[in-house]
């Protein structure tokens, strides 16, 4: 659903000057797809839309030129890798033990790598709790770090 609803909203806003998100909400109804606004927020920020001045003098919603660069997602990677030290489950919530001082950071490499499932996270000195949607997206992830961590 959510992959649908993205790629509607990459064809609207390639077909058309969107300005606002009430806009783009109101296309995505037209179109069949039943949303809310925060979800076309997260939306937004997930595709890396950006507004840009349009041919009309107002604004527009456009797909970012930007990438993260493979480059930063290695080291975001590199730092998960070498400051976790273990993981467990409790229902829906991952939490991830690190080397003191890099819960942090574990968790911002967490975040950039768009994980399926995880709603957010949050990070103390040594702990991180990652927040999955439910209970098997979590057990789901948990597997997946133990692996790294082998």
């Amino acid at each position: 659903m959510k992959n649908a609803r993205q790629g509607e909203i990459i064809k609207i806003i390639q077909s058309m000057d969107v300005e606002t998100q009430d806009q783009l909400l109101e296309e995505l109804r037209a179109r069949g797809f039943s949303t809310t606004q925060a979800t076309i927020s997260r939306d937004i920020k997930e595709l890396r839309m950006v507004k840009e001045l349009s041919k009309t003098g107002g604004y527009r919603y456009t797909l970012s030129e930007r990438k993260p660069s493979a480059a930063v997602d290695a080291r975001l990677r590199t730092i998960f890798k070498e400051g976790v030290v273990s993981a467990d489950v409790a229902q829906n919530l991952v939490v991830v033990r690190t080397m003191p001082g890099l819960a942090s950071a574990a968790c911002s490499a967490l975040d950039g790598m768009e994980i399926e499932g995880m709603v957010g996270s949050l990070a103390g000195d040594d702990t991180g709790i990652l927040i999955m949607r439910d209970n098997a997206a979590a057990q789901q992830f948990s597997a997946e770090i133990h692996k790294l961590l082998k």
